[in-house]
């Protein structure tokens, strides 16, 4: 029912957030607890954005299973939602509940700090499309189609 995802730090010269993030896996438990009744009013909900990051983490995890898998966090604000760690390779993603998303800062400091080779936003939209270098705009439903280097 709970999705416990750990942090990843190592020794970065950054202070990095410890603590683990909880998600509940069903997002339409979290719905009815939340009592949102249909769509609407899931839009009109302050929690409609960490909704559809819970979602989309959950639809990532079940394509590219949950081994090495981890957020990463600083004291100061940086933060990446999913870092996969795969046969060396470090692999980022960012859920953004966004018809046009964006680069952020934050994106680019993950990038530098963790040595990232590619970072993913995914989103709700139809299109794939480059944001920056080593940054793409995915939607939701091409995301297994991402080589990660496991397959569940």
């Amino acid at each position: 029912m709970l999705r416990i995802l750990q942090p990843w730090h190592e020794n970065l010269a950054k202070r990095q957030v410890k603590a683990p993030k909880v998600y509940l896996r069903d997002s339409g438990l979290l719905h009815h607890f939340l009592g949102i009744a249909d769509m609407p009013a899931l839009r009109a909900h302050p929690r409609y954005g960490a909704s559809w990051e819970g979602f989309a983490l959950e639809q990532t995890l079940i394509a590219h299973g949950d081994q090495g898998a981890y957020f990463w966090a600083t004291q100061r604000g940086a933060e990446l939602d999913l870092l996969l760690m795969r046969r060396g390779r470090r692999l980022g993603f960012e859920f953004k509940c966004a018809d046009a998303p964006a680069t952020t800062r934050s994106m680019h400091v993950a990038i530098d700090d963790l040595g990232l080779e590619h970072l993913w936003v995914v989103y709700p939209g139809r299109e794939r499309f480059p944001l920056a270098e080593r940054i793409t705009a995915l939607p939701l439903g091409h995301v297994a189609e991402i080589d990660t280097g496991l397959r569940r």
